[in-house]
């Protein structure tokens, strides 16, 4: 396929994530020749969606020692005198202190030669970090689709997968199998602080534990095409830069979204539900009728703020939890605005408090219940939904590409071209690159944030309601003063992200250790170990802990473009997700980057009606009066349908 690219294009995009897939759908909107090019097999970056055994493929990635840098000799032969070259990364290295738990058991009765032939990993790994690699590097069947209009799952014999174990792992199996059929026990591995016990086999007699659905590691590998785990965790605010436009640009038609369905806070070692409209204040339990009008009261005041300075501006210095205090709201309701409505961290400023406060309020109701939409099959398929719409405008996509480097013209310093690892030289006017495809040396003065993520599977919700059909989002203070709040998402088997009888659970916060070190005492806080049993204080049992991964991803935004050395002039860098709830930044730096390079072009303008569209050869002329100013686009019709039509074979093969 590389051979046969064409050798001029308007712009090259590198990477797939979401600004950049904005950026290009963007552009070739706007009638420009984009060529969209991924070093990685699947769409999206670090915003993509995996399937289970597409994660654990992703995972053996990561841990693989950086390439060397092959047929180097030859693309440097390309460059001319006149010319010099900067230097692609060859690794992703955005992905850092990645570390894996296995505590759902093996159920003995399952045939093993079946779970052998299915499984990836081993039946149920000692909980301890995932070292070694464990599959082979295949992600490009469990690539996710672009069209989410979808209905039905995979067919029960759809194929999961056709890798081997290891003979490693193998014997792994046989020695765990064994130890199983001891008897009526669970046994389980256990990490402690020392190293001597890491393998230690503890044995914990499961006679008398409650009787709930038992979800084992042959069952979620065996259902792994029914999760679409995401690497970032996101929900779209309802009256957000992102719904505008998705529904301006007429791509929401690629998508399918629900609603989150209820807002959790954490208080006093417990998980309750926080009341959002005005009927849930006043039905609410949770609060006094004194605390109701009082609520009611501040969060009218919050609409329109920006009215009544005089009822802040000597607050403008202060914390917006010591802002809370001085308006006469309880401890309960000062909870509940800070961590569960202003969604944000006690130390902002009173302003940016009511601004958060304010922007939960007005996307209530557009929708549901709730400020929140997320989309079926989870985040990953939001950039893809762009993508399409840049293919369908005669956009050409490649993964698997990966660039050398960038040619640069030393007398005007301007980007002409890019060197791909076929030794093709490929020219173009603009040049978009995500922030991970940039050298060292090109980022040696660039100072980035971490994010800390953990992704949990677990086998009940953190609040049982009537419904087991909830998406939920809860923010847990800090325990100390001085860190971070975590958020943490749930996600029920009806947002298509995870299988029948079990959650996918998403903790975010910005790091200042380990994502381990940052998010596992939340994790002992809300659940426990699959072996184990606990009650809280109303006798309910916790949610149990089936598998975990914690890993730290980089934070890129909010990097000015100072900072990055001997950058082109027509360069344009795309940062990574951000640490926030909303997809607000990533639309923002699009649009703020595509009025940078063509001022005069509308952005992501609605697409044309079919009857207002004039095809070559097409002498009828608009009848009725007005039409004149109606959108009228020159298509070749048959080339915009071969477009989309080798997108899709690209992505179904």
């Amino acid at each position: 396929m590389a051979d046969s690219l064409p050798t001029e294009f308007d712009v090259i995009v590198i990477g797939t994530g979401l600004p950049e897939s904005i950026l290009a759908a963007a552009c070739s909107r706007s009638g420009q020749r984009v060529l969209h090019l991924d070093s990685r097999s699947y769409y999206g970056g670090n915003w993509a969606s995996f399937s289970f055994s597409a994660l654990l493929s992703w995972l053996e990635c990561q841990q693989n020692s950086d390439p060397g840098e092959e047929g180097s000799a030859a693309w440097q032969d390309l460059i001319h005198e006149t010319e010099e070259a900067i230097t692609l990364c060859s690794k992703d290295k955005t992905i850092q202190h990645t570390e894996v738990f296995c505590y759902a058991s093996q159920d003995v009765d399952d045939n093993t030669e079946e779970t052998d032939a299915l499984q990836r990993t081993p039946s149920w790994v000692a909980p301890t970090p995932l070292t070694n690699p464990l599959v082979p590097a295949c992600l490009s069947e469990e690539t996710p689709s672009l069209c989410v209009t979808r209905h039905e799952m995979p067919a029960k014999d759809t194929p999961e997968n056709d890798g081997e174990i290891s003979p490693e792992v193998m014997d792994v199996e046989e020695t765990l199998a064994k130890e199983n059929n001891r008897g009526d026990k669970t046994y389980t591995h256990t990490v402690s602080d020392g190293a001597k016990d890491e393998n230690k086999l503890i044995v914990e007699d499961s006679t008398d534990q409650p009787k709930r659905n038992r979800i084992t590691y042959s069952q979620i590998v065996k259902e792994g095409r029914r999760f679409n785990i995401d690497l970032v965790s996101k929900l779209l605010y309802s009256q957000g830069l992102l719904i505008d436009l998705l529904i301006k640009s007429n791509v929401s038609r690629y998508a399918e979204f629900k609603n989150v369905t209820r807002i959790l806070a954490f208080r006093e070692g417990k998980v309750e539900q926080v009341p959002c409209s005005r009927a849930d204040v006043f039905n609410s339990k949770a609060l006094t009728m004194v605390e109701k009008r009082m609520l009611m009261k501040f969060l009218t005041f919050c609409l329109d703020y920006e009215q009544h300075p005089e009822e802040y501006q000597a607050f403008m210095q202060c914390s917006f939890s010591e802002y809370l205090k001085t308006k006469k709201l309880t401890p309960n309701l000062q909870h509940f605005v800070l961590h569960s409505i202003a969604m944000t961290e006690s130390s902002c400023t009173t302003i940016d408090g009511l601004k958060a406060t304010k922007n939960f309020l007005q996307c209530l109701g557009r929708f549901g219940n709730t400020p929140f939409l997320f989309p079926l099959y989870g985040q990953g398929e939001v950039p893809q939904c762009f993508c399409r719409m840049c293919a369908v405008f005669g956009g050409i996509y490649c993964l698997c590409h990966k660039i050398q480097c960038l040619v640069v013209d030393k007398e005007s310093g301007r980007c002409q071209a890019i060197i791909d690892h076929f030794g093709q030289r490929i020219n173009a006017k603009y040049f978009i690159v995500e922030d991970s495809y940039l050298s060292e040396d090109t980022c040696s003065n660039v100072q980035y944030k971490q994010i800390s993520r953990a992704v949990l599977i677990t086998d009940q919700s953190v609040l049982k309601t009537d419904s087991d059909q909830q998406i939920s989002i809860l923010i847990v203070p800090p325990a100390e003063p001085g860190m971070c709040a975590v958020r943490v998402t749930e996600l029920c088997s009806s947002t298509m992200t995870c299988m029948k009888d079990t959650y996918l659970v998403h903790l975010t916060c910005s790091s200042s250790k380990t994502a381990r070190e940052d998010l596992e005492s939340v994790v002992r806080k809300l659940f426990i170990p699959y072996a184990e049993t606990e009650t809280d204080r109303e006798g309910l049992t916790k949610p149990r802990l089936l598998w975990a991964l914690y890993f730290n991803m980089r934070d890129s935004s909010g990097i000015s473009r100072s900072s990055y050395n001997g950058l082109p002039s027509n360069v344009y860098v795309c940062s990574g997700p951000d640490c926030g709830l909303g997809n607000e930044h990533a639309v923002r730096q699009a649009q703020t980057l595509f009025q940078e390079i063509f001022p005069s072009e509308e952005f992501c303008p609605p697409p044309p009606n079919p009857e207002d569209i004039i095809f070559d050869g097409d002498d009828k002329q608009p009848e009725a009066p007005g039409t004149t100013n109606r959108i009228i686009a020159k298509l070749e019709s048959s080339e915009d349908c071969k477009n989309l039509e080798n997108h899709e074979n690209h992505l179904q093969n």
